[in-house]
């Protein structure tokens, strides 16, 4: 299954934040962290150039707290510091701010040198659809400026929004790339709710995530859909199927015959996993990516 979703508004947004970069100081870049390599777009490097920049992995309540230590980790080796945010319930915020103005310091400290009031420090925030974007800003400003939602693609242009006298924060749409060059990418983002439902073969993304899990979480899914035992081949497409036809099964997604209607068991696993019903679970770790640069 290919997936691909490049919306005429995010080649806008690509082009508007180049236009504005000249009056950034320091850039936000908003990470899912339960996938961060994979909700972390290739051409923002590009596009940002060299400007001083946070990466924040947030919805990190819903990651595994041990692969999230390691991204930081991954992040610090490549001369980015990570933090670790839950955005929706505004857990480390408030360290947001003292990171920016420490990567803004050398320029604060000039300013007044010079005896200048120094001005709020210009912020940049970017990520994909759906990584938490118009909540963090809600968060930072202490009031609803930006709207939200459980769905990707909702900001649909950018705005100055004021977080106190210090900081200015510039609110960008979510932005993907026109293509997955590995489509584990696209998966992992049609997971986690980065790409529209409609766009997608439900079954095919909720397979890939019970294979996942049987591999990496078995535990935590046996537990929550009272599975006796999961197969020994995750690999094994049919006795991959049984696994999601026996949970459909426990949910009541039944059609005429006692069928199992297995759109309802994907979708119902789906919102399970993205909800953290499962547990804390990251769908990718440093050790995914450095096997992926390897081939």
């Amino acid at each position: 299954m290919t997936i691909q979703w490049f919306p005429g508004h995010m080649t806008r947004a690509r082009r508007q934040i180049q236009e504005k970069l000249k009056l950034i100081d320091v850039v936000i870049e908003l990470l899912d962290a339960r996938i961060p390599m994979s909700s972390r777009n290739p051409m923002i490097d590009e596009i940002l150039q060299n400007k001083p920049r946070l990466v924040l992995l947030n919805k990190h309540d819903l990651a595994d707290p041990a692969v999230t230590a390691e991204w930081v980790a991954y992040f610090a080796d490549k001369g980015l510091q990570a933090l670790p945010v839950d955005s929706a319930n505004g857990n480390q915020t408030k360290d947001i701010m003292v990171r920016c103005k420490e990567l803004f310091g050398d320029k604060i400290a000039t300013q007044v040198r010079k005896g200048i009031n120094p001005r709020p420090v210009r912020a940049l925030i970017v990520g994909i659809p759906n990584v938490g974007k118009s909540t963090l800003t809600n968060r930072l400003a202490g009031k609803k400026i930006a709207a939200t939602g459980d769905r990707p693609g909702v900001t649909k242009g950018q705005q100055w929004i004021k977080v106190g006298s210090e900081m200015e924060l510039l609110d960008t749409p979510g932005i993907l790339w026109p293509k997955f060059e590995d489509q584990m990418v696209g998966m992992r983002l049609a997971a986690t709710g980065a790409i529209k439902e409609e766009l997608l073969n439900i079954a095919d993304i909720a397979l890939y995530v019970v294979r996942y899990l049987t591999v990496h979480y078995g535990a935590s899914l046996q537990e929550r859909f009272s599975i006796e035992k999961l197969p020994d081949d995750p690999q094994d497409t049919d006795a991959m199927i049984e696994v999601m036809e026996a949970i459909g099964r426990k949910r009541g997604a039944l059609i005429s015959g006692g069928r199992v209607d297995l759109e309802k068991a994907s979708l119902t696993i789906l919102r399970e996993l993205r909800a953290g019903k499962m547990g804390r679970i990251s769908l990718e770790s440093p050790s995914d990516v450095r096997q992926s640069d390897a081939r």
